[in-house]
């Protein structure tokens, strides 16, 4: 689990401070005020641990099948205001799972560019609590690999360059000597953080009629959700221990929201196409012929549910086209499985009915004031900036942003003013 996260001179931010990450935290502003970018940060390490090339420094993107976004260049990354050298950083602390042999760690990158116009790392530091490695960048692309807070190089060279931003290579390692085992493991758990995060977008393909299922489990969903039809045919049609689990899931959140009674995969005739079928209210209705707003939860269900134990999820705007009382029950949602599964929620959200009853579920004590982060997002001129909300035991905010979800009490005075005006000139 993401702990804390950091950026500086990266797009909108100049610098974000330390941004602690809850089991649930919730990002909330106006738009364009740079809550996404936030998000991308993570999704930029994360594309880079996976690109096929070992050397890269950090892979803003461009390949529209395997990247989930193209950055740019380098320039369309440093923020405009940039303060110091041409460099911006990202870091994050974690806690890893039980079964990793690293119990917390810490990750700092700077990147600046090089001769070429291309990125190239300046720092790299990783860690734990008892040890810290160093790599520096040096003159004509060389580096210097230092331990804790040792004055000489255990290393120099152009070897010592970090790979893909996570990790080091074999004759790094080997120059460490004993403490390279530590390094092997700690960059270890860096790439599963960074690779078990799943994300999924704002915008999510429209359902079709039917579907072929190739009698597999697929490996990802993809960032529009356009594979949460196959994991929901597989949890339907593969036997075992954990057949139904997640289209049970699913069905169970659609009759929370109060949008169907359950979810359903049928067959059609004899072939090898299937349906997924909405029933509500004795009626059974192919799930294109439903309202737009469940064909577009469903990945936000599904994800939920196939996503395993440790991982993170990244949602962008999961109550869209949902109308208020199932914007609601999101919430809930984040919150129940998130203890159920072990799973994190990082959601960036505009719902107000979504964030209201977070700060309910707060006051019944579903979840601690500790287990959940709520942060605004707001500009001032070019540099964005964060406000953590604070919330007490009742889930009231006491530095609550102005205006932003508008004004409730204001709009009702404005109403019975207007009403008792016009009665007053009726009776004259």
């Amino acid at each position: 689990m993401f702990t804390g996260l950091k950026l500086t001179n990266f797009k909108a931010w100049q610098d974000t401070g330390i941004v602690n990450l809850k089991p649930v935290t919730m990002l909330l502003g106006t738009n364009s005020s740079g809550k996404s970018t936030l998000i991308q940060s993570l999704l930029l390490l994360k594309q880079t641990v996976r690109s096929p090339d070992r050397s890269i420094h950090l892979n803003l993107g461009g390949d529209e099948v395997n990247d989930l976004f193209n950055f740019g260049e380098f320039d369309d990354v440093l923020h405009q205001g940039f303060v110091g050298d041409r460099q911006f950083s990202l870091s994050f602390t974690f806690l890893s799972p039980e079964s990793s042999r690293i119990d917390n760690g810490t990750f700092f990158c700077s990147y600046g560019q090089n001769s070429a116009g291309g990125v190239a790392i300046q720092e790299w530091r990783v860690g734990t609590n008892e040890q810290q490695f160093k790599s520096i960048r040096r003159e004509k692309g060389a580096y210097s690999l230092t331990v804790d807070k040792e004055i000489q190089p255990r290393a120099k060279g152009r070897h010592i360059c970090p790979e893909r931003s996570v990790s080091l290579s074999a004759e790094a390692i080997v120059a460490l000597g004993q403490d390279g085992a530590v390094l092997e493991d700690l960059s270890l758990a860096i790439r599963r953080e960074l690779e078990n995060i799943i994300y999924l977008g704002p915008l999510r393909r429209k359902p079709e009629r039917d579907y072929v299922w190739n009698k597999s489990n697929p490996g990802e969903m993809g960032s529009d959700g356009h594979r949460a039809i196959d994991v929901l045919l597989a949890s339907a049609l593969i036997k075992g221990d954990d057949q139904n689990r997640i289209i049970e899931g699913v069905s169970k959140w659609l009759v929370r929201m109060k949008v169907a009674d359950k979810l359903e995969v049928k067959q059609v005739g004899r072939s090898t196409r299937y349906e997924l079928v909405v029933h509500r209210d004795g009626v059974e209705a192919n799930l294109r012929d439903v309202g737009i707003g469940i064909s577009q939860v469903l990945p936000v269900l599904t994800i939920a549910y196939f996503a395993p134990s440790g991982s993170t999820i990244i949602l962008e705007e999961p109550e869209i086209h949902l109308h208020p009382l199932a914007q609601s029950v999101l919430a809930e949602l984040f919150v129940e499985v998130s203890k159920e599964r072990n799973v994190q929620f990082i959601v960036e959200s505009h719902s107000e009915h979504l964030f209201r009853r977070m700060q309910t579920l707060i006051a019944r004590q579903s979840i601690k004031p500790q287990d959940a982060a709520m942060y605004f997002v707001e500009r001032e001129g070019s540099v964005a900036r964060l406000r953590s909300l604070e919330l007490d035991d009742f889930g009231r905010v006491q530095n609550w942003p102005e205006s932003f979800f508008g004004d409730a009490l204001g709009e009702t005075r404005e109403q019975a003013r207007l009403m008792f005006t016009r009665q007053q000139e009726s009776q004259a």
